[in-house]
């Protein structure tokens, strides 16, 4: 007989649901994996389908194969590696895609499903944002449902295995509540993982070339949170650090590879109140740090702080994290550095900006000295036709002198760089910094929220018995960027003039609300760590817990969930107990020496055992009788106390 190539169709009542979980697994991997990955699943998804439903053959087994090596390629030749939570998935997916074209029974289908999990797990890898737990819960509900369509009859339906999927996870979410909060946490993973790098969010560079960017788009998007122990500064105290700028070669400013520096007692002295927080940085894929300037101590691992008093990681950001610090905002910095450590902050390209150095010189003879200098700089920002606006013209190959002598319009990013020119120009050392300005309060959470719309730039100069000493010259200019910030500024009618769109109040309450479950969910599940799972511990009266305590209390606290969900169970599931005319009635029969069998009534056995019963007939017939009564006449408890009279009375 001829072998049958085409498929039977016994797959298509649940092939449906293994395809819909192996897209809902897929959805918060597609803005990460290639496009081509997308449309390959959807294409083989539909293929899949339309094979089964007309009962046609699979693609062969060479065909497959160059697609697996032509697909494998592609990942390769899209990423570079293969190793990676992006190049992982895309080859998940792909897999998925490729293992449904030689799908041919219920055992290919569970392989497919195991593929599925593993796709939810990688999107875990990338963030674990708030809407991660609605995802996975759905994600869960959706793998197990199709896992028991696989199996189920014809008259069970989709709602009675959406009910009985949702009691299993509801039985299984004690467990994993127990292991989350019971498992002793480690201060670092037990292995890293490769996270994408092409998606940063933060909008701090470490190069700046002013003049490139003729349209500044704000983003509302959050660069991290705070968290203050006591009052928060005032938004003009609010200068967030991160990198320092000090190489210009007339265009474009650019900084240095951060490293240790081993020589910070001496070098700054500390004078004032400390300021205590926490902040919870966002994924930037770069190695910067951000704190209140300036940082004195801080509880990030593998971040140190720079010669040019700038914290840094050793390994860039590629996942949120949070860590507490401790700034002053009154500090002297390098008040005795040497000539050679100061020629960087000095140099300036000798073939531009000759007007710029022209007038900073003329400037500086009519000052006197370096002080009055820069005040009559800040000034000529502050009294000339200069303005903040987000919307400057583009400046051309030599941006500082278009803007200072042409242009006039800017942002932090001109002002900088034309105050630090400014100020080489006359042998002021000078470097730009770059950070985060301000911030906005959540009056709900009670936490501060600096987004990326706050990134700003401004200059240190050091002066002889000074030290480094900040100026910001966009203060001069649009003092209400510093002293309200950029989200006050918007609903108080200024930023208007700078280019900004306030928001409606009512999609500002619900940004402020959603910022602020945001906030609780980094705070109490992303940020449950060994410090919060050790005060956790002391609440539940476990003091100074250690790796064998929380294993034996998480060993405990599971034996005791696995034994109350049994016990459910065994409640639930149990065989009726027999009533009591049931007994009396088996005890009848015993005594009677004649078995009923399987499946007989009592008035059939009754024909049967008289006069072969140890029992009068007359006694048979009354406790028969008798029982029919207590068990399914209306009597009730008149009937079964004559049973019951009856039988004890043999």
């Amino acid at each position: 007989m001829a072998r049958r190539h085409g498929t039977d169709g016994s797959l298509l009542p649940s092939l449906p649901w293994t395809l819909a979980a192996l897209t809902f697994a897929l959805l918060a991997n597609m803005p990460f994996i290639p496009i081509w990955i997308t449309v390959s699943f959807l294409v083989c998804s539909l293929a899949r389908y339309v094979i089964e439903k007309r009962r046609l053959g699979l693609p062969p087994a060479w065909f497959r194969a160059m697609l697996a090596l032509g697909c494998f390629l592609g990942v390769l030749g899209t990423f570079g590696t293969i190793s990676g939570v992006g190049p992982g998935s895309s080859l998940l997916a792909i897999m998925a895609s490729l293992k449904l074209l030689e799908t041919r029974k219920r055992r290919d289908q569970f392989v497919l499903l195991f593929i599925s999990i593993f796709l939810v797990m990688s999107s875990l890898l990338r963030d674990q944002y708030l809407w991660s737990l609605p995802y996975l819960a759905g994600a869960a509900l959706l793998i197990m449902t199709a896992w028991l369509r696989m199996t189920a009859a014809d008259s069970v339906s989709a709602r009675q295995s959406f009910r009985t999927t949702g009691r299993l996870l509801l039985y299984a979410a004690p467990m994993a509540l127990a292991m989350w909060v019971f498992f002793p946490r480690l201060s670092s993973p037990f292995w890293a993982v490769p996270i994408d790098t092409s998606r940063a969010t933060s909008g701090i560079s470490d190069t700046m070339s002013p003049g490139d960017i003729s349209n500044l788009s704000l983003s509302d998007a959050v660069a991290f949170r705070v968290r203050f122990d006591r009052d928060i500064p005032e938004p003009r105290d609010r200068y967030w650090r991160g990198l320092v700028l000090h190489s210009f070669n007339g265009r474009t400013w650019t900084g240095r590879e951060p490293i240790p520096d081993r020589t910070l007692d001496e070098r700054i002295d500390y004078s004032g109140a400390p300021i205590d927080y926490e902040v919870t940085l966002e994924p930037t894929s770069q190695q910067w740090v951000f704190a209140l300037e300036l940082p004195a101590i801080w509880s990030l691992r593998q971040a140190s702080m720079s010669p040019e008093n700038t914290l840094a990681r050793t390994l860039p950001i590629d996942q949120r994290i949070a860590y507490s610090v401790t700034s002053f905002t009154d500090y002297t910095s390098d008040l005795n550095p040497t000539s050679y450590s100061l020629a960087s902050y000095q140099s300036l390209p000798s073939d531009s900006n000759r007007r710029t150095v022209e007038l900073a010189r003329q400037m500086r003879a009519n000052a006197g000295n370096d002080e009055a200098f820069i005040r009559d700089v800040l000034n000529k920002f502050h009294e000339e036709e200069y303005y903040y606006t987000l919307d400057p013209p583009r400046l051309g190959s030599n941006p500082v002198e278009r803007f200072i002598f042409d242009t006039r319009p800017g942002f932090c990013e001109h002002y900088a760089s034309a105050f630090a020119v400014m100020m080489r120009a006359v042998d002021i050392p000078a470097r730009i910094v770059l950070g985060y300005q301000g911030g906005e309060l959540n009056p709900l959470g009670g936490h501060l929220v600096v987004r990326q719309s706050d990134a700003h730039a401004w200059t240190e100069v050091w002066l002889d018995g000074l030290g480094w000493r900040r100026v910001d010259p966009t203060a001069a200019v649009a003092p209400e960027r510093v002293e309200f910030g950029v989200y006050d500024a918007i609903f108080d009618g200024i930023g208007q003039s700078w280019g900004f769109a306030a928001p409606s109040m009512w999609q500002y309450r619900v940004e402020m609300v959603y910022d602020m479950i945001n906030a609780k969910w980094d705070e109490w599940v992303l940020g449950y760590g060994p410090e919060n799972q050790d005060r956790l511990m002391n609440l539940l009266g476990m003091n100074n817990p250690d790796w064998r305590k929380m294993m034996l209390t998480l060993i405990a606290v599971v034996v005791a969930i696995v034994l109350f969900v049994s016990y459910l169970l065994y409640l639930k599931y149990r065989p009726p107990r027999p009533d009591k005319a049931a007994l009396l009635y088996r005890r009848f029969v015993t005594r009677s020496g004649v078995e009923p069998t399987v499946g007989e009534t009592p008035i059939a056995w009754l024909d049967r055992a008289a006069g072969n019963a140890n029992i009068p007939d007359d006694k048979l017939v009354t406790v028969t009788s008798a029982y029919l009564d207590a068990r399914y006449g209306p009597a009730g408890d008149v009937a079964l106390q004559r049973l019951e009279s009856e039988v004890t009375n043999l």
